[in-house]
């Protein structure tokens, strides 16, 4: 089954559910852990019945779900149909589906020598290394629990940026979070790429980029 763009995605009209680099996403607000427990069990009863199962990361108030389809590298029909299928069972259940707070993040590592660099942060993270040609060097998780590594090329000159974080968001978020972000003491260093992504620095100088899939190949 072939992967999805982040457009054929979006002109699914799912409701409830935003695309974020790779899957697509939703946080379940629960009432409680037993509330949450039984969506779990039902989603897991709909899953085993498509025979395509979710990540799942149930807490005491909410279900984060995350669907991709590993074969395909990113989101196919089989996501569309389980994320439909998810969405009637929390609704069934009285709860309520927020993509306006879910993302995934990413840690950017900004350097001329990513090459001499990754073997050592892939060991000391236990990563496996991602050669070319995904998006250059990466390093990921085989759990997936914590964030994916990525190197940027950059030059040599000093003072130069070294880590940067990668938010993935929900394209409806960008501007109250840009608008959060001011308000805080921060600056819009670049929009210069945007819709797929604005370059944000703390009052230090620190930068974050906030990330969609719009405008993306």
């Amino acid at each position: 089954m072939s992967k999805l763009s982040g457009q054929q995605i979006a002109d699914a009209g799912l409701d409830g559910w935003t695309y974020l680099v790779g899957g697509l996403h939703t946080r379940i607000h629960t009432a409680d852990f037993a509330a949450g427990l039984a969506v779990v069990n039902a989603i897991g009863a709909a899953a085993e019945q498509a025979n395509h199962h979710p990540d799942i990361d149930l807490r005491y108030s909410h279900v984060d779900i995350r669907l991709s389809s590993h074969d395909a590298g990113g989101v196919t029909d089989r996501d569309i149909q389980l994320a439909r299928a998810v969405s009637a069972i929390a609704a069934d259940a009285g709860a309520r589906l927020d993509p306006a707070t879910a993302s995934r993040l990413e840690l950017g590592l900004d350097t001329p020598a990513s090459k001499s660099i990754a073997p050592f942060w892939a060991a000391v993270l236990d990563m496996e290394q991602v050669p070319p040609p995904s998006y250059g060097d990466e390093l990921r998780d085989p759990a997936d629990t914590l964030p994916v590594v990525w190197f940027q090329s950059s030059g040599h000159e000093e003072p130069r940026q070294r880590w940067h974080l990668d938010l993935w968001i929900d394209p409806a978020q960008v501007k109250p979070r840009i608008a959060a972000a001011l308000a805080a003491g921060g600056t819009l260093v670049s929009d210069a790429e945007a819709p797929s992504f604005w370059v944000l620095a703390d009052p230090e100088g620190n930068r974050a980029c906030l990330c969609t899939w719009q405008d993306r190949p």
